[in-house]
Formats: structure tokens, sequence, C-alpha cells
């Protein structure tokens, strides 16, 4: 889709807004050459001239360690003009977001890099690679693919496509956080490592209580029993003052209180099943109301949101 255009640019998304992600958070702090050099090869193999990291504004550690990697590579000669000899020129501007949880939105990102307000533009026709960043086609991709093409490009596109099954190759990063035993960001293959894997492997999350997705448009798994279907969330319930697993999150919607019990494996009396007055602020309650179970009652804030008080 990339418009033939005198001028087009590069745009790297490193604005992680999404509560409880820190995937790219981790890469550009753990390991920000890495990350440079795939932007250099993207730069490449786009014959563009311009590319822009744009990172959550946040990330002031991460800002600090990714502008001092840009700074090495235009050091030893691998941005700027006719780098290594070559007759290609590149050269990478690092740009720190304003916080804007929208920005994460590829249109949006585009806008706030114009110094705009971060919204939305409309698709079609502003498609990036058509119209982007200053009107000109533009290639806007992720922290992780950036930090890919290196290791894919030392080792073959074969290698990384042998990783994983059928469509879905490679690697991805998964962060967890939360009530799981072993918080931090994990890289396994596609396919071959289920979420039940990456949940209660005890190797990898090693859960013993719960589990729930950051995104509220995240359903897991399916209806089949034993299958992780309905997302619990541990949480405390100011009307009864007890606490137990939160089954009121809309993936158990229409399901009696003995077929989540059976489905989960969670034991009656550790569910708190929500009130529902309408679907989406189940979902909404659910997953805006978690809390750790050693916070003190007095120190919680409830969001009540336009339905009034959770149940």
């Amino acid at each position: 889709m990339l418009r033939k255009a005198p001028v087009s640019y590069l745009v790297v998304n490193g604005d992680e807004s999404e509560p409880a992600t820190f995937k790219d958070h981790f890469l550009v702090e753990r390991d920000p050459h890495q990350l440079v050099e795939g932007v250099i090869i993207a730069a490449y193999a786009l014959q563009v001239s311009q590319a822009f990291i744009y990172l959550r504004g946040e990330f002031a550690l991460g800002l600090e360690r990714v502008q001092q990697a840009v700074n090495d590579a235009y050091s030893e000669g691998a941005l700027g003009s006719k780098i290594f000899g070559s007759d290609f020129s590149i050269d990478l501007v690092v740009h720190p977001g304003a916080g804007a949880y929208i920005c994460g939105e590829e249109t949006a990102l585009i806008e706030g890099l114009e110094g705009k307000r971060g919204f939305p533009r409309i698709k079609p026709p502003f498609f990036p690679a058509v119209t982007g960043l200053y009107g000109e086609p533009t290639v806007v991709n992720n922290v992780e693919t950036m930090s890919n093409l290196p290791w894919i490009v030392n080792n073959g596109g074969a290698a990384f496509a042998a990783l994983g099954v059928g469509r879905s190759t490679g690697t991805r990063l998964f962060a967890l956080a939360g009530r799981v035993n072993n918080p931090g960001v994990y890289e396994i293959e596609m396919v071959k490592n289920t979420f039940r894997d990456l949940i209660y492997d005890p190797a990898l999350a090693g859960v013993s209580l719960a589990a729930a997705p950051s995104r509220r448009s995240s359903p897991v798994g399916s209806r089949r029993p034993g299958s992780v279907r309905t997302c619990w969330t541990y949480r405390w319930s100011r009307r009864s003052g007890r606490e137990g697993f939160d089954a009121g999150l809309g993936f158990g919607r229409g399901l009696r209180r003995d077929e989540l019990c059976r489905a989960s494996g969670v034991a009656d009396h550790q569910i708190l099943l929500a009130r529902v007055v309408r679907p989406v602020h189940a979902v909404s309650r659910g997953l805006g109301l978690d809390r750790a179970r050693d916070v003190p009652p007095r120190a919680r804030r409830w969001s009540h949101g336009r339905y009034g008080p959770p149940a």
C-alpha cells in the first residue's frame, strides 16, 4: 500500500499506553541498540531517509537509553549521511509523547507527531501508507516488530518462520502482571504455547489464583469445560465484606453459578457474582474495580460509573 512518492517516512510506535502492558517498555530499556538497528534495517528496506521513534513520555528511563543508543549509532556512522560509506542516508529522531492514551492508535500518533492534538484520522482515506505524516506515505510499526528484524536478518526469514505453527509464525512477547507468581515479560512461540500454558505453567506465570486480560475487549478461551473461559479476577466485595473471585466480567454472562464453578474449578464460596445491570457495565466494573487483597478497605477507590455503585 506504500504510495510511491519522493518523500516517505518510517514511524515506530512506542506509545504503550494500555494498562498493565510493558513489553515495549522492557525492550526500550533493556536493549535499545537492538531497536535502533531494527529501525535502520527497516528504513533501508523501505528506502526512507527519515525515521521517528515515538515513545510514551512517561518512559523517562527508556527515552534516555534510546536517545543514547541513537547518539552512539550516529558516532559509529550507522546513522546520518552515507552510513558506512554507502549511498544510503538515514536520520532518526526520538520523539516523546505527551501521555495521551489514544496515541497508541497509528493515525492519532501521527497527529501527535505533527504537534497536533492526538485524535484518530478517518480511514479511509487517511491510511498512513497513502497519506500519513506531513501528508506523505508513512509506515507505522511497533517496537517489538523493529526489535525482531536484526535477529531475522542474521538468522534468515526461514528460521523465524520455523517458529510457531501455520500462519502464526515467530514469537510474541507477553507481559504478565498482578496476582501472578512470576510477573515479567515472556517470549514464547505462537500456537505451540497456549494461554493456559502461559497462565498456569510454573515456569511462566504460575498463576494459583486468578487471571484477567488488561483490555476490556479481550475475551479469553472458549466455553468448553476446563478451558480458560471465564477470566477470574480477585476483588473485595464492599457489600459482603469478603473477598473472592469476581465472575461478573461479562464472560460468564448467562451461566449459572454451578456451571461457572464446574468449568473453572473455583469453589462456590469463592465466587462473588456481580449484579449485572447491563453487560457492558459488568465488563467495566469487573476490570475497573480490581484491587489487591492486602489493600485496606478504606484505601480502596471505587468508580461507580453511570449505573451506581457495585453490587
